[in-house]
């Protein structure tokens, strides 16, 4: 099922369990996991994209192997705030997932998500070939906390 919005989202959520992020790059589907409790993000691992029933096999492997209960998937959304070619086949990759799974699944504006992973890779020393490997998980981990923390405002701060 695909949530339109964080409300919808959360309506269709258990009140516990993980949810499983990505950033879907058209090399990489970086991929983020947040705890049960949903406080905190944590990039686990970049899937390297080989064809669609690989890479979604391998985003729900890991959505079951941590037990996760919902999807989020990050949307380039442009800054203008218009969707582009990236931003349909997010959406496109959502809707596919959807039908192989029946965990909730809703988009999240990924808009500077990867600048910020970049900053946060600098400020940590990291170099250029690692900051490589790990830019698309780092980004999905901030994809997930943002709607971690709009899922939190809307249970009032929690």
């Amino acid at each position: 099922m695909i949530c339109e919005s964080a409300e919808a989202f959360a309506a269709a959520l258990p009140r516990t369990g993980a949810l499983i992020g990505g950033d879907l790059g058209t090399v990489t589907l970086g991929v983020a996991v947040s705890d049960g409790l949903r406080a905190v993000a944590s990039p686990i691992e970049t899937i390297k994209r080989k064809k669609f029933t690989l890479d979604a096999a391998r985003f729900l492997e890991i959505a079951a192997g941590r037990a996760c209960v919902g999807i989020v998937l990050g949307l380039p959304i442009n800054m203008d705030g218009s969707e582009g070619p990236r931003a349909q086949s997010t959406r496109a990759f959502g809707r596919n997932l959807s039908r192989l799974t029946e965990l909730p699944i809703a988009f999240w504006d990924e808009r500077l998500s990867t600048m910020a992973a970049e900053r946060a890779l600098l400020e940590a020393d990291t170099s250029r070939r690692r900051r490589a490997e790990v830019i698309d998980h780092v980004a999905a981990g901030y994809i997930l906390q943002g709607l971690l923390d709009r899922l939190r405002h809307l249970e009032g701060g929690r």
